[in-house]
């Protein structure tokens, strides 16, 4: 089967774009990567987005403009998918959409929103498409995040010791594998997103990220300030967990900031330092070996180092070392939670997002033609394979 899969993440800065040749060879998933595309939102798009999203107030119309707008986004990122990387010709697109709200009282998760009308994505390619994947598992009792978490697994599952697999969008999280236990899978904190909304203060929204990370390599760690970050009682809680912008925000950053007045260099160079703490100590916690890095903030020199001092002796590397481009993972992981579901097999780990039981995920919404699913698959695969020519 070939598989498009769609992401945006909580950095709302562009659609991620990738397709895959799929197929089950007994218990291994076969995955032949055909390329991935990194298509930016349209500026007023992105505008709406973030003048949406929480803690800012809304319309039940913007949700709707957003639905509608981000939907045919998709849809034009899965037109270009498909004749760019497929030569005219899959069978699925799975769409993540955009997600607007993570709903989350004393750790748990209530509800999970994400927008991206499906119906303008199957007129555009004529091909069924998959979406809405959180829901079910959050409906199940768990947290609906990270998704990743099955798609790290099959990956991992190959490497010797405790390997992790560590995701820097706006939200870190990270997928281990303990020997003997079932795989945890868990939002570590904030990755980008309180850098990206650091720096759209200090510049008035004329930059949206620190590129190379050159500005937090010019400031100094805040002891002070680190320690208030670190404070939250986030990261003390037990996984499963999950979170979101909903909580790692411009006016959090701003209490603390309030609390500790500190130059601009000098937050991003401990907003950077908080990420990769929080990252490595879960990652002590359960004694990883190994550490397969992925997402956006891979291009982050000074991030990246930094978690590799945090955790010194564990050898850090890219998912591109293991077949999996970084900058398509995501994107290939939900092609892969869309294929798993069309052949009717589960897309979660309980013991990753807390459920009470693996659930099937999404909702299908049929392309031109009568939608005809796959038989059955005999078995949930246990492995990921990736090939460099297709299956």
């Amino acid at each position: 089967m070939r598989v498009i899969g769609l992401m945006s993440g909580t950095s709302y800065d562009a659609i991620e774009a990738a397709a895959a040749d799929l197929r089950l060879d007994g218990d291994t998933l076969v995955l032949h990567p055909l390329g991935h595309l990194s298509l930016p939102y349209p500026d007023d798009l992105r505008d709406l987005i973030a003048a949406t999203l929480p803690p800012a107030a809304t319309t039940a119309q913007a949700v709707c403009a957003l639905d509608t707008g981000i939907g045919r986004a998709f849809a034009d990122a899965a037109g270009r998918a498909l004749r760019e990387l497929c030569d005219g010709s899959a069978d699925l697109v799975v769409s993540h959409g955009q997600t607007v709200h993570h709903w989350v009282e004393d750790g748990a998760v209530r509800g999970t929103l994400q927008l991206g009308q499906p119906a303008w994505i199957a007129e555009a390619t004529g091909l069924p498409v998959v979406s809405d994947l959180r829901s079910r598992d959050v409906a199940a009792g768990g947290q609906g995040a990270p998704l990743v978490g099955m798609t790290d697994t099959l990956l991992l599952r190959a490497l010797p010791g405790t390997p992790a697999a560590l995701n820097l969008g706006g939200i870190a999280n990270v997928t281990v594998l303990v020997p003997g236990a079932e795989p945890l899978a868990f939002d570590t904190g904030p990755a980008n997103a309180l850098l990206d909304a650091a720096v759209r203060l200090f510049t008035g929204g004329a930059a949206a990220f620190d590129e190379d990370g050159r500005r937090a390599a010019a400031g100094r760690i805040s002891p002070e300030l680190l320690r208030v970050l670190l404070d939250d009682p986030y990261y003390r809680r037990p996984a499963p967990k999950s979170t979101g912008k909903e909580h790692f925000h411009l006016p959090y950053l701003q209490r603390a900031l309030d609390a500790v007045p500190t130059s601009a260099d000098d937050v991003l160079a401990t907003l950077t330092r908080l990420t990769a703490v929080t990252v490595a100590d879960p990652c002590r916690a359960y004694g990883v070996t190994g550490l397969v890095v992925s997402g956006g903030g891979t291009r982050n020199p000074v991030l990246m180092r930094m978690i590799a001092e945090e955790l010194s002796g564990v050898p850090v590397q890219l998912s591109d070392d293991l077949g999996l481009p970084s900058d398509a993972k995501e994107a290939l992981a939900f092609a892969v939670l869309g294929f798993l579901t069309v052949h009717g097999l589960p897309g979660t780990l309980p013991s990753g997002t807390g459920a009470r039981r693996a659930t099937l995920l999404g909702s299908i919404t049929p392309g031109r033609s009568p939608l005809r699913l796959p038989e059955p698959a005999a078995q949930v695969p246990h492995l990921l394979r990736i090939t460099p020519t297709a299956p």
